[in-house]
Formats: structure tokens, C-alpha cells, sequence
């Protein structure tokens, strides 16, 4: 099997301490302006999903859809997550690139805000 440059480049954020995990705190993260890329589990409940992409809409932070939650947790070295956001822009236009190259990957939203940069 083919290695996902998405989630090698997930795994290498959270290394470099530029991923964070975790509703409230992802929530927190676009309400300050820190997060640039936010990447919700494609089996998230209807309501995690509507929360995040209301949150994102309004504050202009890309957000898509990708794998599911075993697949994020064991990219990040982590137990199952359901949403992650990513803290340096240079790693969320990577990371951002790479899911928009992969089938798998439905982008919800494709707005890219201008925060404190």
C-alpha cells in the first residue's frame, strides 16, 4: 500500500508541535486565530460536523473532511481522534495540498482567511 503524504505530514506537524487535538481546544484555536487547517474525521457525528464547519465558515479556516478516526489517531501516534487542527501555516498549505490530491478527501470548506500572519 501506497504511503498518504497527507497523513506522513500530519504525523510530522504533531512532532514539530504544530498539531493540536481535541474539540474544545481546536475550537479555541480558530476562535484566536491560531489554526490554519482544521481536519474533522469523515465519521464524525452530524453535529461535530455542523459545529466545525459553522466555527471555520465564520472565521475563515479551511476545513475538510478526511479519513477517519483510527486513521487520524495512528498518523498522529495518538488513540482515535475526530478533529485536528494544524497551528503553522507552512504545515497547512502542505498538508492542505497533499488532501486535495487525494480521492479520499472531500473539502468542505475552501476559505482561507487572513489571520495574524
Amino acid at each position: 500500500m501506497k504511503p498518504d503524504k497527507a497523513l506522513s505530514a500530519l504525523g510530522m506537524a504533531m512532532r514539530a508541535g504544530k498539531l493540536i487535538t481535541g474539540d474544545e481546544i481546536v475550537l479555541k484555536a480558530v476562535r484566536g486565530g491560531k489554526a490554519h487547517l482544521v481536519i474533522l474525521a469523515g465519521d464524525a457525528s452530524p453535529n461535530t460536523k455542523k459545529k466545525f464547519q459553522d466555527k471555520c465558515g465564520t472565521y475563515g479556516i479551511q476545513l475538510a473532511e478526511a479519513y477517519d478516526r483510527e486513521q487520524l489517531g495512528k498518523a498522529i501516534g495518538k488513540a482515535e481522534r475526530v478533529v485536528l487542527a494544524v497551528t503553522d501555516m507552512q504545515f497547512g498549505k502542505m498538508i492542505g495540498n497533499h488532501l486535495s490530491q487525494n480521492t479520499e478527501v472531500d473539502p468542505i470548506e475552501q476559505q482561507t482567511g487572513q489571520q495574524g500572519q
